[in-house]
This record gives structure tokens, sequence and C-alpha cells, in this order.
């Protein structure tokens, strides 16, 4: 497969097939960004920023990151562009530079979907507490599909909500089999209901 190009969006977060992304816009790099990408129905990638910060020219990127697509935006009470996306594939960077303006760019290839797979029923209680949990959230959630037999589905959705960190969350989106990080997300779950010591 050849690998494909994509304007990369550095953030302190981890993004998800499936998951909602809002975020702010005022760099003129990433305005200009989102503007290409809404006329050519493109996508752009999200990557974790592992050293420096979103302000930076060239902070250092996790290798593995979602592609996103914007869903909704809007002009927000501050005057500055909002954007809704929805994370897409995952990939991994291959190369990375950056143009005149600033926006960073990466040569990358997509990485395997997910396959739908039923959700274990050991696991069925997490789906579950999704169907409550998710409407619960509003906001971005609303152009999220819900899947809550798929064990994919679920155990992304749990990656987003659970208050991890974002060195967990990049460690479960590098998992490549999605019972893998389902396993790891339930895991975790129960540790967040723990009492601390």
């Amino acid at each position: 497969m050849q690998p494909a190009t994509l304007p990369l969006f550095p953030l302190k977060t981890v993004l998800f097939p499936g998951g909602p992304l809002p975020l702010r816009i005022f760099e003129a790099r990433y305005l200009d960004m989102v503007g290409r990408g809404l006329k050519e129905h493109t996508p752009f990638g999200v990557v974790l920023i592992l050293a420096g910060a979103e302000s930076d020219a060239a902070p250092s990127v996790a290798d593995i990151g979602t592609s996103a697509r914007v869903v909704d935006f809007d002009t927000l009470p501050d005057g500055l562009l909002g954007i809704t996306c929805i994370g897409e594939r995952r990939f991994r960077v291959r190369r990375r530079w950056q143009q005149s303006d600033g926006l960073n760019l990466a040569e990358v290839d997509y990485l395997p979907e997910d396959a739908r797979c039923a959700l274990p029923a050991e696991f069925s209680h997490l789906g579950e507490l999704l169907r409550e949990v998710v409407p619960k959230l509003g906001g971005a959630y609303a152009h999220v599909d819900g899947r809550y037999d798929d064990a994919s589905w679920v155990g992304n959705r749990w990656a987003e909500i659970l208050p991890l960190t974002p060195a967990e969350r990049l460690e479960l989106l590098e998992l490549d089999d999605p019972l893998a990080r389902l396993e790891q997300v339930a895991a975790w779950s129960t540790r967040a209901e723990q009492p601390a010591k």
C-alpha cells in the first residue's frame, strides 16, 4: 500500500477511531488546514505531543496517530472557530517535515482497521454501562455512532473517557488487537473504581 500524506495536528491528547475531538482553532496554519480539508473532503492527522507544546513549531510527537475528519463547525462566543472531528483510522508516521507556514506534514502508513468483533460476554457490562454514559456526555458525542456490541468500539470509548494519562491512552492506541485493548481497558477501569489509599 502506498503511503499517504497528511497534515498533522500535534495535541496533548490521543484520538481513537470513532471518537470525537472538539477543537478551538486560532493559528493561521490550522485555519488553512481545516479550510482546505473541508473544501477537499480530506482528513488530517492527530498525534500526541511527547515533548514540547502545541504552539511549538516542531514538538516531539508519537509515531502512532489517528486521522480525523471535521463533521461540524461553528463560531465560538470568543470569536474563534470551533470544530468537531471524528477519528477515522490509525496510522504510523514514516517521516515528517514542515511547510513554510509552520504546518507539520507527514508521510504515513495506515494501519489495518480493527475487524468488527462481537463484545465477549465477560465484557458485556462495559457495553451496557456505555449505553447509559454516552448519551449523558452530549456535546461532541452527538456525532458518535453507537456500536455497543462491538469490542473495538467499546474499548475505544472507554479508552477516551476513563481517567487515564496521555501515555496510557497512547499505549492503548498502539495495540493492534482490539480484544487486547478491551482487556487492558477493563483492567484499568477496575483500578479507577478502587478508592485511593
